[in-house]
């Protein structure tokens, strides 16, 4: 018996030994990441973490609406992750996640010209990102902030207008936890497109 506990000892003393190396394992991967990631290509580096795709498209739509390219692909990265096939449960489509009951009232508007934007083809990059630029452009002139806008893009118009009608400022004043976290994506997202590519999304 004291052979046994003297073997589980043992054991128990090595394991405690490498559980304390673990944590300096850790650190050793990260650093040898972080260096990698140093000594990697900066185009690398942003096609790792803020991949642009279509950039042309972007640019153009963006332009045509007003709206900031970077903040075009900070949406459609955190809302589909430039995947243009992509469809929610609530029926948005494409890379920027547009509802097709939006895509209508657009068209209906004046926004976007139907007839050049097939609202049936939102899986069409083009498409797609023409009326999501579109309807970040109407939520620019109907808010007031940056931070309205990307709330509004996902909570919808009305929610926002709605808690500033209470006398709420935006981001204090959401009450829905997944627009809060929505929020802070794509204004993370944001901010790391325009320090990824400082010269423009086509530049870069």
């Amino acid at each position: 018996m004291a052979a046994s506990r003297g073997r589980r000892g043992g054991s128990a003393t090595r394991f405690a030994r490498w559980f304390r190396v673990l944590p300096v394992v850790a650190l050793v991967v990260t650093l040898a990441a972080c260096a990698f990631l140093c000594g990697t290509s900066t185009s690398l580096t942003h096609e790792l973490f803020y991949p642009v795709h279509y950039a042309e498209t972007v640019q153009g739509s963006a332009k045509r609406h007003g709206v900031d390219p970077y903040l075009v692909c900070a949406v459609i990265e955190c809302e589909s992750g430039w995947d243009e096939a992509a469809l929610s449960a609530a029926g948005a489509v494409g890379l920027m996640q547009v509802m097709p009951d939006t895509v209508t009232s657009l068209v209906e508007l004046g926004v976007v010209d139907g007839a050049a934007y097939d609202p049936a083809d939102l899986e069409d990059p083009e498409v797609n990102i023409e009326y999501g630029c579109a309807y970040l452009g109407y939520l620019q002139e109907h808010l007031s902030s940056e931070e309205e806008v990307i709330a509004a893009y996902n909570a919808g118009i009305g929610a926002v207008q709605g808690w500033l009608a209470d006398g709420g400022t935006i981001p204090e004043g959401i009450e829905y936890a997944e627009t809060r976290a929505y929020l802070e994506r794509v204004l993370a997202a944001y901010q790391g497109y325009r320090l990824s590519y400082p010269d423009g999304i086509i530049a870069g």
